[in-house]
């Protein structure tokens, strides 16, 4: 298929782009609702971690076959199907009168969003011109970044308007538009160029991407650096600011927001500058390799403080996540280096790696603050515990990214 007008390219990017923007607001969105929920539903730290993690549950779960279908069928077909399922997911969790109706309607929302993000490449992948597809991905993130900013102060203000049941109607609706537009500018799929394959099992047609060594480099960084921050970022970050460094529930609130915002702007850096690192010989791999010893460092750092830069906590973690955006690289690398007729499988197989990643890390903190404290550690100990672990899991997974046999 050849690529796009430049007019047709902008409104079939805006049309995907507005149900990712959804789909991130409605994931970062417990960051904010975390409080309201715990008093509401008597939630422990482990409960909660569940709750979040049950969004990337149901995404994770569905990532092997939504790959097939995305080659097979094309972008639209899939991403309207699974947007229906979002918006019952989004009425679900709006009339949950308890802990389970809302991590089963959690699991719907991340079911329903998860071809959110790899619909909009496997289209890209055949649509946009080569030196655009990098440039695209970095945009999408910068939009799902607008979503999870977003999911903060705004979120904060509606809610002493309409509650949170209101908030979830009110995005059950906004899916429902979205779905819309992706029917109104989603070009036509060939295909042509996969009609050929054999009819597989849907495990043994991901074959080739589970055994490509260039796979297999990155998925632990996708896994621990990538999936942890986007942990952090959704859930994490909003607790560590009020329990850790002492914020009201508003002050942390105004904290996810800057931290979104810095999000959005490193998604929008990224897309300006990855054409010309291209040109300029820096791969992926080099850029990944240069960038993550940085966000080691600012993690350690956030660490040790603990409550002692209780002020200052919010620009910390903020770059914190900000300097962890090099990971994201990896995953339009991953989409290039495939043959076409195997992007989706290979984005969403990876995007697994990911979202797996996400939903361990989140429910993992909460069950590792809940076992600390019950060894005796005072809250912040505890918090700067869990939050350890899990950093020495990511340097494990970058040294790992260094010692891996090249593809």
């Amino acid at each position: 298929m050849s690529p796009l007008t430049p007019r047709k390219a902008v409104l079939v990017f805006s049309a995907f782009a507005l149900a990712y923007f959804l789909s991130a607001l409605i994931r970062a969105i417990t960051a904010t609702l975390a409080p309201t929920l715990v008093q509401e539903f008597n939630l422990q730290s482990r409960d909660l971690g569940l709750l979040a993690g049950g969004y990337f549950l149901g995404f994770a779960a569905t990532q092997l076959p939504l790959g097939r279908w995305l080659d097979r069928l094309g972008p639209k077909r899939v991403e309207i199907a699974f947007l229906s399922v979002a918006v019952v997911g989004c009425l679900a969790f709006a009339l949950a009168q308890s802990f389970w109706g809302l991590l089963a309607a959690r699991v719907l929302c991340g079911a329903g969003v998860s071809a959110c993000l790899m619909a909009p490449l496997t289209g890209y992948r055949r649509w946009y011109a080569p030196e655009l597809q990098m440039r695209a991905n970095s945009w999408m993130l910068m939009v799902g970044a607008f979503g999870m900013v977003a999911s903060t102060l705004p979120v904060q203000w509606l809610m002493p308007l309409i509650g949170w049941r209101g908030i979830f109607m009110l995005l059950g609706i906004l899916v429902a538009v979205s779905m819309l537009a992706i029917a109104w500018q989603s070009p036509p799929w060939q295909t042509e160029a996969v009609a050929a394959q054999p009819q597989e099992g849907v495990l043994a047609s991901y074959r080739e991407v589970w055994r490509h060594p260039y796979f297999r480099k990155l998925a632990p960084l996708g896994f621990f650096n990538y999936g942890g921050m986007v942990a952090m970022q959704t859930l994490w970050a909003g607790p560590w600011m009020v329990k850790v460094a002492g914020y009201s529930a508003l002050q942390a609130a105004t904290g996810l927001f800057w931290l979104n915002v810095a999000m959005l702007v490193a998604y929008w850096l990224w897309g300006w500058a990855n054409p010309w690192l291209a040109r300029q010989g820096h791969s992926a791999d080099r850029l990944i390799t240069w960038g993550m010893p940085v966000n080691f460092a600012l993690f350690a750092i956030l660490l040790i403080a603990g409550g002692a830069i209780s002020t200052g906590s919010a620009l910390l973690f903020s770059l914190v996540c900000v300097s962890c955006t090099v990971a994201a690289l990896a995953q339009p690398a991953v989409g290039m280096a495939f043959p076409a007729a195997l992007a989706g499988r290979a984005l969403s197989a990876y995007n697994l790696v990911i979202f797996s990643g996400v939903f361990a890390v989140q429910w993992g903190i909460g069950l590792l603050l809940d076992g600390f404290k019950a060894f005796g550690l005072a809250e912040v100990a505890a918090y700067q515990a869990a939050f350890g672990v899990y950093g020495l899991a990511c340097v494990g997974a970058y040294v790992y990214f260094l010692r891996a046999k090249a593809p």
